[in-house]
């Protein structure tokens, strides 16, 4: 059933694919966000510290899109989103933050290095079964993985179609106002929805038919929270365009602080 789902809604993401491409192609002033801006890696880019920003790098679903297939759906906003946020951190927190990320895969044991590790796109990844278990020894060995920037029916399907493979045993429930990753350093009682660029000029903040903010999330046999999902948002294009005069304060604003939080929940739980 799921698979016919996804069959018939890939026609439907391959129409709204093409019709995204069109606007990006429009000119700067349409248009204003410069998505593959060149860095400059830093000096301190070597440091040893004590976190790091961690990017899960995953084989994607399939699809006729051959630019996506071979970058893959995990590169999306990397790495300028992740030194951004990383940045932010530093300033925000006490917490000893490396300038640039990690890029990490379920192929080796390095996972286990990295206690906080970040999804992105995870409406398109496609684990194989020992990726699958290796997602899963990783986050009951105490591990936590925030998922981002998914939307709409089909890539939560395509998302659970993998994730209900690493806890087959395990609901994914709502988190609640009152839990802790709410309220560990920030209190985010007033949460909403964080949109992409591609909703530029956000006269709307949804894609799809995503069209509310969900907090989801997996739990372990202690209350633990191991996996953090962010459905229907698009935080690393908040963190990646935070320097960006016409992206919205107010939603960078709330992308860091909700990033901020799940780390100091990851490294405190």
């Amino acid at each position: 059933m799921i698979r016919r789902r996804l069959a018939v809604s890939a026609l439907v993401i391959s129409f709204v694919a093409a019709a995204l491409a069109q606007r990006r192609s429009l000119s700067v002033n349409d248009y204003p966000f410069d998505d593959n801006a060149p860095l400059v890696t830093p000096p301190d880019a070597n440091e040893k510290t004590e976190w790091a920003f961690a990017r899960l790098q995953y084989p994607s679903l399939q699809s006729n899109n051959r630019a996506w297939m071979a970058r893959g759906h995990w590169t999306i906003d990397y790495p300028k989103a992740d030194r951004q946020f990383a940045s932010g951190v530093r300033r925000l927190t006490r917490l000893h933050v490396r300038s640039v990320e990690q890029v990490v895969n379920l192929e080796s044991d390095d996972i286990f290095n990295w206690p906080w590790i970040y999804a992105v796109e995870s409406g398109h990844w496609d684990l194989p079964d020992a990726q699958c278990a290796k997602l899963r020894e990783y986050l009951l060995r105490g591990g936590f993985l925030m998922t981002d920037d998914f939307h709409g029916t089909y890539e939560w399907d395509v998302m659970m179609a993998s994730m209900s493979r690493v806890f087959p045993d395990r609901p994914v429930v709502d988190i609640p106002n009152n839990d802790q990753i709410f309220h560990v350093l920030y209190d985010l009682d007033d949460r909403f929805q964080v949109p992409g660029t591609v909703n530029y000029p956000f006269n709307k903040t949804y894609e799809y038919d995503g069209y509310e903010a969900e907090w989801k999330g997996i739990y372990d046999n202690k209350g633990r929270l191991m996996v953090a999902i962010c459905h229907n948002m698009d935080l690393g294009d908040a963190w990646e365009h935070a320097d960006s005069p016409y992206y919205p304060e107010k939603f960078t604003g709330l992308a860091y602080r909700i990033g901020i939080n799940y780390i100091m929940y990851a490294m405190s739980h």
